[in-house]
């Protein structure tokens, strides 16, 4: 609706993980760079954490642009299957076709799907999202999925990525098997008021900004209380800002549209 009034080319705090859009903050950059380590360095397991809305999924997937066509990779955003509906997710993901259809037919034709890719040179990753809501059973039955390996390293790299309650999750004894196995992590933290200006910023750019619209700084002060440097939040409560600008006609982001946005946000007064 404000697009045309900002003459902006697309919508700049849209809340879907657009590589294009990915801000590397110093604390994004990390995690980006401990994911990439891992899995080049071929470390097996790879754990990343954060908030939700943090920037988890849109890291991966700039990741899996940037690993390129010898890496293979499948993404599950949807942990919540049986044991076998994870196997044979993971499968088709890799656009694999099992000779059965029972669990083990595909855990057959994982096997020899990454035993022919590496055999040409190739790397395999899995990366699950949301892997706090992976059962017990689950958990296992991925650690399972790691058990192929030389002597030098790991055939399959796999990613956790999930919210803090993976790592708590991974405390369990139960679990020590797994958790001894991943070597690499990260916890993603937000963004403080400096990061969340030039995050502003950033975004308003990609999108056709110049100059106009902008907030300004009693805007971007209140956009960090609210949102605390959760990306998500950032997105939803400036794009609500820039609607409230385009129906009082003006390019400036002020607090007083801050709160509006807030308000609606919330369904309360600010």
């Amino acid at each position: 609706m404000y697009l045309q009034y900002y003459n902006l080319r697309e919508a700049p705090f849209n809340i879907t993980p657009d590589p294009r859009f990915l801000f590397f903050s110093s604390k994004h950059q990390e995690a980006f760079n401990h994911l990439l380590f891992g899995i080049r360095e071929r470390k097996g397991f790879i754990e990343l954490t954060g908030e939700v809305g943090a920037g988890k999924t849109t890291i991966c997937r700039k990741l899996l642009e940037e690993l390129g066509p010898t890496y293979k990779t499948a993404l599950i955003l949807n942990p919540c299957l049986s044991s076998h509906q994870l196997i044979k997710t993971i499968a088709l993901e890799f656009g694999l076709k099992a000779r059965g259809i029972d669990r083990v037919a595909y855990l057959q034709a994982i096997n020899d799907f990454v035993l022919a890719e590496v055999n040409q040179g190739h790397d395999v990753v899995l990366v699950i999202d949301e892997a706090q809501d992976l059962s017990d059973e689950l958990l296992e039955q991925v650690r399972l999925l790691s058990n192929l390996e030389t002597d030098r390293q790991k055939l399959m790299q796999i990613v956790l990525m999930g919210q803090p309650e993976l790592r708590e999750k991974l405390q369990q004894p139960k679990l020590r098997q797994l958790r001894q196995r991943i070597t690499v992590r990260y916890h993603l933290r937000p963004l403080d008021a400096t990061e969340t200006a030039a995050y502003i910023n950033h975004r308003l750019t990609l999108a056709g900004a110049n100059g106009t619209p902008r907030f300004d700084e009693g805007a971007v002060r209140l956009v960090f209380k609210y949102s605390e440097g959760i990306p998500r939040l950032i997105n939803a409560v400036c794009d609500k800002t820039l609607l409230a600008g385009f129906v009082m006609q003006t390019g400036l982001m002020t607090r007083k549209l801050v709160d509006l946005a807030i308000e609606e946000l919330q369904g309360v007064p600010a």
